[in-house]
């Protein structure tokens, strides 16, 4: 998902919303102890952080994402970037790594979407949140800051491979 920074009349295109504590804490109890989480998208770090804070053991790097080799033991909990959505989830597919993602909930209407996942023995489940993420956001002055109010798209955590109580939870 792009943002539009506007300074002085230009806009300046980025894909970097950083993911609130909270949003973590608000599904900890859907993600499994057991398992590493890999949080395969770096961003400022602090997602990761946030995940050892909250208890896991958590794989977090600034490496390329399509160049790691994950273990069988791993999950990926991440926030990623919303432009690249469609390799990202075709990656995890293909390598056969249950997830979850935080994604808009527009997502789940684009053809790729569809033809990733209609034909698949394993859903997708949702996990839906009570309101708007407040994401932290780049500023113009290249720091990140919280948002006063939640995003301006509602978001899902999009989980695959994960055997939650039923496809769709509401908190």
């Amino acid at each position: 998902m792009a943002q539009l920074i506007y300074s002085k009349g230009t806009q300046v295109r980025n894909d970097e919303y950083m993911t609130p504590k909270g949003a973590w804490e608000d599904i900890q109890m859907y993600i499994p102890g057991d398992k590493l989480i890999w949080e395969a998208f770096y961003g400022d770090g602090t997602s990761g952080q946030y995940l050892r804070e909250l208890g896991f053991d958590v794989i977090h790097e600034d490496v390329d994402f399509y160049s790691r080799i994950p273990s069988a033991d791993e999950i990926c909990v991440s926030n990623p970037p919303f432009s690249g959505t469609q390799k990202i989830l075709q990656r995890l597919v293909d390598i056969d790594m249950p997830f979850i993602l935080i994604l808009p909930s527009s997502k789940i209407n684009t053809q790729y979407f569809r033809n990733i996942f209609a034909n698949r023995s394993e859903p997708i489940q949702l996990i839906v949140p009570k309101k708007r993420i407040s994401f932290r956001c780049l500023t113009e002055t290249g720091t990140y800051e919280q948002s006063k109010s939640g995003a301006w798209f509602d978001c899902f955590y999009y989980c695959w491979k994960m055997d939650l109580p039923s496809d769709i939870m509401w908190l």
